[in-house]
């Protein structure tokens, strides 16, 4: 749900909260000012009535509610000295409606020759389910119309007053930092806009020169490492043809070396890596996967029986890429490396190709393993000394490089299937 939409669900709500309290309250008022009107009424009949009794006493007699809207009794004197004027509704029965209607009634005494008479004077009066009923209709459509008025708000003024947020939002979106860039923010003379324009471009200006400076330190640093290490190897093979080493310094030479070799392999992956994320990789040739794959397993052969192990292909449909050859023959060899590395004595390496999909399936662990780190850097699962734990993410980089998608997956092996399109 977008910000405006958002808004207005909760303008919503809280506009309904606030008519319904204010219904209840103008209900209240209208209805006391109803009673307010007809009780000066039925004050000025009463005053009316009277002054026609002062002109002509027989009108008590004639009184009654069948031909008046007034009623005279005589009452005795200690009621009527005790007697206060009362007003109250109740219900009456009238001719037209054939039913009985809301009246309000004064209920008074007078006193005329010395001798007290009770009078009830009575007005009609609204009916409170009319009027309960009409007021909740025109309620409900007074808020229709608000929430139209709103939304049609919503959408145009204020989308319009919204702009330069969401254009920043869509160039956040594109922005990368590989590309080395800034954002180009909208004018605006809201303060907020402004301060939010300002603190974008700060942050994202801090960020493009940190990312430079350690894409430059890793470059740097991955060539200076090379030439010491291939020299620091190749004194040590010099060293380890030395005639007069003992066995225990024999052993130890080759420690060292392992894991100067170990971490040229380190080296090399991460300036691949570097170089990869740096799209420095950008010659393309057209590529037939299954050429290439056929190529790498003759190549890893003999690696795999080493371990006993069996590698099937299966081709089910021919695939061909636009893709750097180096990228590709990278990109392959460290899936068919990693199934073959991560696998048990006497397993198996399945291969399939489909149009547009491979997928490596491999013997091993008997259990799957965490999706959300498989493809991250220096996740190792093994104990293979020779690891480096970066291969997957290699594969990872160049995936995302060409809007391929990989995926992991397990059941009776381990999947890594590869959607090409």
């Amino acid at each position: 749900m977008n910000l405006l939409n958002y808004t207005l669900k909760y303008l919503s709500i809280a506009l309904l909260l606030v008519i319904s309290i204010w219904a209840v309250l103008f209900y209240l008022n209208m209805i006391d000012e109803v009673q307010d009107s007809l009780d000066d009424g039925l004050e000025n009949s009463k005053m009316l009535v009277i002054q026609r009794v002062e002109k002509d006493s027989g009108i008590i007699t004639r009184s009654g509610f069948s031909e008046h809207n007034y009623e005279i009794k005589e009452i005795g004197e200690r009621h009527g000295l005790k007697f206060k004027d009362r007003y109250r509704d109740t219900m009456m029965y009238t001719l037209n409606e054939k039913d009985l209607e809301p009246f309000r009634m004064l209920t008074t005494v007078f006193n005329q020759d010395n001798r007290y008479y009770e009078m009830k004077v009575v007005a009609s009066t609204v009916e409170e389910d009319d009027l309960v009923r009409s007021l909740l209709y025109s309620l409900i459509w007074l808020y229709a119309a608000i929430i139209i008025s709103f939304f049609v708000i919503n959408h145009l003024l204020l989308r319009k007053i919204w702009t330069p947020f969401y254009q920043l939002l869509r160039r956040l979106k594109s922005f990368r930092l590989d590309k080395d860039q800034g954002i180009e923010t909208t004018k605006t003379d809201v303060t907020e806009f402004k301060e939010l324009n300002e603190a974008v471009n700060g942050l994202v200006e801090q960020s493009v020169n940190t990312y430079g400076s350690q894409k430059q330190f890793i470059e740097n640093a991955a060539h200076e490492l090379q030439t010491p290490l291939a020299i620091s190897l190749n004194r040590l093979e010099l060293l380890a043809e030395n005639e007069g080493l003992t066995d225990q310094h024999l052993e130890s030479i080759g420690l060292v070396i392992g894991t100067l070799q170990r971490l040229t392999r380190l080296n090399k992956s991460l300036l691949l890596l570097s170089k990869i994320e740096n799209k420095q990789y950008g010659e393309l040739a057209l590529l037939s996967i299954n050429t290439l794959v056929r190529s790498l397993i003759s190549e890893y052969e003999d690696f795999a029986e080493m371990k006993s192990i069996r590698i099937q292909l299966e081709e089910e449909g021919q695939t061909s890429l636009a893709m750097n050859k180096d990228l590709a023959a990278i990109l392959i060899s460290n899936l068919l490396k990693n199934a073959i590395t991560h696998n048990v004595n006497g397993g198996t390496v399945r291969i399939l190709i489909t149009e547009n999909v491979l997928m490596i399936s491999n013997t091993g662990a008997a259990a799957s393993l965490d999706q959300e780190k498989i493809f991250k850097r220096f996740q190792k699962n093994s104990r293979e000394q020779s690891s480096t734990g970066l291969g997957l993410a290699i594969v990872k980089a160049i995936t995302d490089l060409y809007g391929f998608r990989v995926k992991y997956s397990y059941t009776d092996q381990h999947h890594i299937q590869i959607n090409f399109k």
